[in-house]
């Protein structure tokens, strides 16, 4: 089977840890361990940033350890440093991630640390990446905005893509990290950023703050982009944004992506249970609209209707 689209689960990582609740090490591995059952190639499974800093994602060595990993499946994390990537390769992490910012304020705010020095942070984490055959993503946040500066400049999120690059990342991620972004505002910034850099090394990650990511994606799929980053269930939100809701729920891109005929080698139902799976342990409802929809269509399945025949000899009194 072939895969037109590659969809990057984030939900264990960018979602969880923007989640009111904290959740142990065995459910984030079960939910791990469902993805990869639905059919997920890659899966984001945690972070080494200090866990004073994002106390939900400590422990990932454990959850890193106890997972059952498939074959042809990636299980990246986010790491902030050279001493985060150590601890990383040492719970067995295949693939890492390093995540600057398009905005000046937000990499103060985020990473404490201007734009420049960030890089100087990540350069070491490359180069020891390189050494030992781990591969590397780029993370860009505030691509179509920021909370602090508000519009950001399509020049620096270009710049700031190219610059991965030549650090030796293999793909750059492009993050609406507020979701403030609209079709054509996408569009302009993918635009800026495939002058020089090559579309087939950009993904799109797009949150739904303003319910727009679903239609930020297909105008980016319009533009080429063949990778997308999806949460589960719309895990998350953004400690940034007052009121900001998470990623683009993974369920809401696979019915966009088989309603267009495009592969992504994702199992719906399966999909479903990891969904229902996560949202029981949050105590909360799902955001994802088609698996509201594809739940209630699971539910009037499972009743019996009320023109359905009974046996002989019974319900004779129902005319």
């Amino acid at each position: 089977m072939s895969i037109d689209i590659k969809l990057v689960e984030v939900g264990p990582r960018d979602g969880l840890q923007n989640e009111a609740r904290t959740l142990p090490v065995e459910v984030r591995v079960a939910l791990i361990d469902k993805l990869t059952a639905a059919g997920l190639p890659v899966i984001e499974a945690g972070s080494f940033v200090a866990p004073k800093w994002v106390p939900k994602m400590a422990d990932t060595a454990s959850v890193m350890r106890q997972i059952k990993r498939a074959v042809g499946v990636s299980y990246p994390v986010l790491v902030p440093n050279l001493r985060g990537f150590e601890d990383a390769v040492a719970a067995g992490a295949p693939e890492v991630a390093v995540f600057p910012a398009a905005s000046e304020t937000f990499s103060q705010r985020n990473l404490n640390c201007s734009i420049d020095e960030s890089f100087a942070r990540f350069e070491p984490v490359c180069e020891a990446a390189r050494e030992q055959g781990i591969k590397v993503r780029g993370y860009i946040s505030c691509v179509l905005g920021c909370p602090y500066e508000g519009a950001v400049d399509f020049g620096t999120v270009a710049d700031v893509a190219a610059r991965l690059l030549r650090l030796g990342c293999y793909e750059v991620s492009l993050g609406d990290t507020i979701g403030v972004g609209t079709p054509n505002k996408a569009r302009a910034m993918l635009d800026a950023v495939t002058a020089v850099v090559p579309v087939g090394r950009l993904a799109g990650h797009f949150h739904d703050t303003y319910g727009q990511a679903v239609a930020n994606i297909y105008a980016v799929l319009d533009r080429g982009v063949t990778v997308l980053d999806t949460s589960v269930a719309g895990l998350g939100g953004c400690p940034y944004a007052a009121g900001a809701s998470g990623n683009v729920a993974t369920e809401d891109v696979v019915y966009l992506l088989d309603g267009m005929g495009l592969e992504t080698g994702v199992e719906m139902e399966k999909l479903l249970d990891a969904s229902g799976y996560i949202m029981s342990q949050l105590g909360r409802s799902t955001v994802s609209k088609a698996s509201l929809a594809l739940a209630s269509k699971r539910a009037a399945r499972a009743e019996p209707s009320p023109l359905t025949p009974l046996p002989k000899g019974e319900g004779k009194e129902r005319s």
